[in-house]
């Protein structure tokens, strides 16, 4: 069996150690720690026991809980879900029961309720008497019927009261029934809401226009939505996205892809349904002018681009379009098919091709290594997280002892609920210490390095693991995100999730079993395939941290 070398960082009241001696023999180190092993021809990593005595009744009875949660994680995890399966495991623990409660349908005695039924004015005037503590009792109730789906009906009824009252009808009361048409898919009713509050009223505000283009934009009215479009000082992505909708839909190519780049040139990012409206055939534009099979294809392809340049992946709906797309195109013969990949392997089951590995570059390293450096660790005041000699004196550090394998964050670990198992627990220095034996046994296989209190110990965990090269991993639930959110530029912060993704290990009560995933979530070309990951059904509770474990793989024959 080969020797396996661990580099692991622990902080005690600010102190580091790095562990590079071949882990032969058992040891007392925290439980989290011995977690790692050694590693043969055969296997990356397993999970280690104590060998003087034996496995300790505790230590037993951890590996047990370990070993039945094992098929709840997934091999990363930044895969989809595993934040929510954590989750889920956490309150299985504690003995949590899931809570399963109805919002908004409980009537209580005293509260607003929705008629069931189209009232008379008497019948509102009744119910609104009932109601004197309500200050604008029409403005109340149309919102209660908005969020109740009530019947169209029922708010009709509701504005003939209020009419017969009042002799009017206000721009807020009219606001919140249109709402209720849009929302509801009322479409045949909005175009005598519009023509009421364009002769009522001096101009439209932002929310009724978006409302207004919405409905407009479903029907055939689409040529109305594309004027309010051009009346709002600063459209939303979501107006955009509802014109261009209806542009496609009425063969207006020339002038959706127009209205498309005006939305990208403003910075904004295209909603999905967006994209989706856009992968359609080719087909001859009503306006007289033909979009050819090279432009409109160079166009969606930029599409595709855009989603790999930004780290975008396609919900189901749209990754469907994407496929009919592909399909349609003449004389190509690009043939789509569903699948997901082993997170150790880099070839796809369905087409044989290599997916993009998450290794760096030697380019992307160094850039990495030379950002984390100005804005994570120097930052825009270096005494907020370390000072300049300490910083110093690390580097030299580093640069005497690296390259390292595995880096522990060991406070971060220290600190993980491993059950009944003993803990060794990190307090200032001043006050209580490290267990000594634990000491004792971290110093005989770890070059130790002290920090300030006040210095922040993730900065240098991810400065040595960096600097150790691509075999080395590091071990952390840290997900580093305010670390990731301190790069400046999108393109770092981008390359920083890739090598955290390939690198990092988390800590649950024991190590996640298995290395890192070997290729890169990312929409990716090889000229005559593309592989596309997406997001199914099952993934609509990823968070944004987390990438899909499902693909779309498009080969050209």
């Amino acid at each position: 069996m080969a020797s396996y070398f661990i580099s692991a960082f622990f902080k005690v009241r600010g102190s580091f150690s790095t562990v590079k001696n071949p882990v032969r023999t058992s040891s007392k180190l925290l439980h989290a720690a011995h977690s790692l092993s050694s590693r043969d021809s055969k296997s990356n990593f397993r999970k280690t026991v104590n060998r003087h005595d034996g496995p300790s009744k505790e230590h037993r009875g951890v590996e047990a809980r370990s070993s039945a949660l094992l098929h709840f994680h997934p091999s990363s995890v930044f895969s989809a879900g595993t934040a929510k399966k954590r989750a889920e495991i956490q309150r299985r623990r504690e003995g949590v029961e899931e809570e399963h409660t109805e919002r908004g349908a409980a009537k209580t005695e005293g509260r607003l309720q929705p008629p069931d039924r189209p009232l008379t004015p008497a019948e509102w005037k009744l119910l609104r008497e009932s109601h004197r503590n309500l200050k604008v009792f029409d403005i109340a109730m149309m919102n209660v019927l908005l969020a109740s789906k009530s019947e169209l009906r029922v708010a009709k009824s509701l504005l003939t009261f209020v009419a017969t009252e009042t002799g009017t009808l206000s721009y807020n009361l009219l606001l919140r029934y249109l709402a209720l048409c849009v929302c509801h898919g009322h479409d045949h009713e909005v175009p005598d809401v519009y023509e009421i509050m364009r002769s009522s009223f001096s101009c439209l505000e932002t929310g009724a226009a978006s409302l207004f283009i919405r409905s407009f934009s479903r029907t055939g009215n689409w040529s109305r939505a594309l004027s309010l479009l051009q009346e709002i000082f600063k459209p939303s992505a979501r107006n955009y996205g509802d014109v261009i909708a209806a542009l496609m839909r009425h063969g207006q190519l020339t002038a959706a892809w127009t209205l498309y780049q005006e939305l990208m040139d403003n910075g904004q990012t295209p909603f999905q349904e967006t994209w989706s409206s856009l992968f359609q055939p080719v087909v001859k534009d009503t306006e007289g002018q033909t979009t050819s099979l090279h432009q409109q294809q160079q166009r969606l392809l930029g599409i595709l681009h855009y989603m790999r340049n930004n780290q975008i992946y396609p919900q189901e709906r749209l990754a469907h379009s994407i496929k009919a797309w592909f399909e349609s195109l003449p004389g190509q013969k690009w043939t789509g098919r569903w699948t997901s990949v082993h997170p150790r392997y880099v070839l796809c089951p369905c087409c044989g091709s290599d997916l993009e590995s998450i290794q760096l570059t030697v380019e992307e390293y160094q850039q990495l290594k030379d950002r984390v450096m100005t804005d994570v660790i120097q930052g825009p005041d270096i005494f907020t997280k370390t000072t300049p000699r300490e910083l110093g004196y690390f580097k030299e550090f580093v640069k005497q002892r690296a390259p390292f394998d595995v880096v522990v964050d060991g406070l971060n670990v220290a600190s993980s609920n491993v059950g009944k198992c003993k803990q060794s627990t990190t307090v200032r220095k001043d006050k209580v210490a490290w267990d000594p034996q634990d000491m004792k046994l971290i110093r005989q296989r770890a070059h130790c390095f002290y920090t300030d209190n006040i210095s922040e110990d993730d900065p240098y965990l991810l400065y040595a693991a960096l600097h150790s090269g691509a075999q080395c991993v590091f071990v952390s639930k840290d997900l580093m995100r305010d670390h990731k959110a301190s790069l400046q530029d999108q393109t770092t912060r981008r390359v920083f999730f890739k090598w955290q993704r390939g690198h990092q290990l988390v800590l649950d009560g024991y190590v996640v079993e298995g290395r890192t995933v070997r290729y890169d979530t990312v929409v990716q070309t090889s000229g005559d395939s593309w592989h596309i990951p997406y997001d199914d059904q099952d993934d609509q509770d990823r968070t944004t941290y987390e990438v899909p474990q499902k693909w779309l793989c498009l080969t050209q024959q």
